[in-house]
């Protein structure tokens, strides 16, 4: 695509100078290791780095074209003015890659608990459907059977426009996707043309971040508020999926314009499961379509896991499957990794790795483990460094309440010293209370099983999919069900 073609989507702009050299763009980058000759280079005023401090080192590398926000001298390269250059990446980007979310159909799922297991959900039922998919989220970014390593739950704008593309490239016509609440602050999804937005839960996390629960749940009203705010948004109607049996769930109905399907257990709802029956093997409960009843037998554990499969078939019949369809899936599906991921063993001791890194995941998690307990709960627990520091002592809290051998360790300290982050959750912890401290991870995890003995519980919590660990800023790798494997082995399970 021509340069002149392309910076004219862009409606506001001074280009300095108004005459220059027409060019093939070769790519949009707003990272100088991704810079090719003629690409276009972005300066973005990052939190810890400002693109504009890397333009001259953007035109040795061949960048053709700079857009700016900011003043920069670039010797003989155009420079486009914007007023905001995150807003300009977003409408290149989208222009570069041909708008691909117009392309398929486009399923967000945002909230604080429940996004990886519903997107997997819901992939699985399109694929099933005999749909290509594509997959995008916390644990990696998938198209169709193969997988993609991803940093963030929402990649950069460009990486999400670069993947939508490829994902048309290859036939793709669902695609399942993350949204997270720093993502849509940031602008990572605009121009993404959603025809569906999911809504699971709103509890505590990344306070580090939006510093308020209201402006945490300000963040995630942004899916349903901006529900087809694509550039050239298709004509098919919008529909947003909201739990209301979370207050925040009831709000959001005045938030969208878009068609709204709500689902629930509390209270009444359009999709809602009733007479729910937890056991170890799965969950059992009448699910209530527009008032018509079937009884389902699901292999997932858990009150929130009815929750999630609720969501999850929601977005289907939202799409226009067959509720045969959907329900034959929702039956058979196994889980995902690292979510309530049961690891059994002929010693009558079962590990349960699950990744409840906030106070809510880490309650539902418990809460499910001891509807089935037969005797005692080992806790296994740590929080992450350079992280909210408020959560730290209830998750504390409820490791002591509801398990009755919590054992606090390390998670991924990050930069932090990991002894600091146990002592902020030992805070509010009264003195004479039953809790280990063991700061090693591994060691923790050996110690639980050691101690376990036949039908108890170890619940390894926190990292659940995750395969590393960061001590000192350094990434290590450290995968739980390894570790609990490992542990198993020592008392000669395996």
């Amino acid at each position: 695509m021509l340069a002149s073609r392309l910076i004219k989507s862009l409606k506001f702009k001074q280009v300095v100078p108004e005459k220059y050299d027409d060019f093939l763009v070769s790519a949009v980058t707003q990272d100088t290791r991704e810079i090719t000759q003629n690409s276009i280079f972005i300066a973005i005023s990052g939190s810890r780095i400002d693109g504009h401090t890397l333009v001259n080192e953007a035109v040795k590398k061949g960048a053709a074209m700079i857009v700016a926000q900011k003043k920069v001298a670039c010797g003989d390269r155009p420079v486009v003015y914007v007023e905001n250059t995150n807003r300009a990446m977003a409408i290149l980007s989208d222009k570069f890659y041909g708008s691909p979310s117009e392309a398929m159909r486009m399923i967000g799922v945002t909230g604080t608990n429940g996004k990886t297991t519903v997107t997997h959900i819901i992939e699985e039922i399109f694929r099933e459907h005999g749909e290509k998919t594509g997959l995008i989220g916390t644990m990696y970014r998938r198209i169709g059977k193969k997988i993609y390593p991803t940093k963030n739950t929402t990649p950069d704008i460009i990486t999400l426009q670069r993947t939508l593309n490829e994902m048309v490239k290859q036939d793709v016509s669902s695609v399942a996707m993350e949204v997270s609440s720093i993502a849509l602050v940031q602008g990572r999804v605009w121009g993404i043309d959603f025809d569906i937005a999911v809504f699971t839960n709103l509890t505590r996390d990344h306070l580090d971040y939006h510093k308020t629960m209201a402006n945490y749940a300000h963040a995630k009203s942004l899916l349903f508020s901006q529900l087809g705010n694509g550039y050239g948004a298709k004509k098919d109607c919008k529909v947003a999926i909201l739990n209301v049996d979370d207050p925040v769930g009831r709000k959001l109905e005045e938030d969208t314009a878009a068609h709204v399907l709500t689902y629930g257990v509390k209270h009444e709802a359009m999709i809602r499961a009733t007479n729910i029956v937890i056991h170890s093997q799965g969950t059992d409960f009448d699910l209530s379509v527009f008032g018509k009843k079937q009884h389902l037998k699901v292999k997932m554990v858990g009150l929130f896991n009815v929750y999630n499969i609720l969501a999850s078939y929601a977005a289907a019949y939202t799409a226009g499957l067959d509720s045969k369809e959907i329900i034959s899936t929702l039956t058979s599906f196994k889980g995902v990794k690292g979510r309530l991921q049961l690891i059994p063993t002929p010693l009558g001791i079962s590990a349960i790795v699950d990744y409840s890194h906030t106070p809510d995941g880490l309650l539902n998690a418990l809460e499910t483990i001891n509807d089935f307990a037969k005797r005692k709960v080992f806790c296994v627990i740590g929080c992450g460094g350079d992280r909210d520091h408020g959560k730290r002592p209830k998750m504390a809290q409820i490791a002591l309440q509801y398990s009755d051998y919590p054992i606090f360790t390390s998670d991924n300290p990050r930069s932090e010293d990991p002894q600091k982050i146990i002592e902020d959750m030992l805070q509010g912890i009264p003195q004479n209370s039953d809790v280990k401290v063991i700061v090693d991870r591994r060691a923790a995890i050996e110690y639980a099983i050691e101690k376990a003995q036949p039908s108890d519980i170890v619940l390894i919590a926190g990292k659940g999919h995750e395969d590393y660990q960061i001590i000192n800023g350094k990434k290590n790798h450290f995968d739980d069900v390894e570790e609990a494997e490992q542990a198993f082995k020592k008392r000669g399970a395996f």
